[in-house]
């Protein structure tokens, strides 16, 4: 069971890594601070939504499967 727990949470971090670097730039960096209107404003389309909630979904599977092999271990 760990060890299928450790295989789960490499492929799962391997593909957001893969989510995370085919996302395209947002583009605020440190620019955001003074005038950030486009944070909050600008509607996310197509691809990039789907990037956003795949990243979002990932995020959230890698820190619960974390989670559960720190209580296991």
């Amino acid at each position: 069971m760990e060890t299928f727990l450790y295989v789960f949470q490499v492929l799962v971090s391997l593909g957001l890594i893969v989510v995370v670097t085919v996302q395209s730039s947002k583009g605020e960096g440190l620019g955001s601070i003074g005038g950030g209107a486009q944070l909050f404003f600008n509607k996310e389309k197509g691809l990039d939504a789907v990037l956003t909630k795949a990243t979002t979904i990932l995020a959230v599977i890698f820190m619960l499967s974390s989670l559960l092999i720190a209580f296991i271990s």
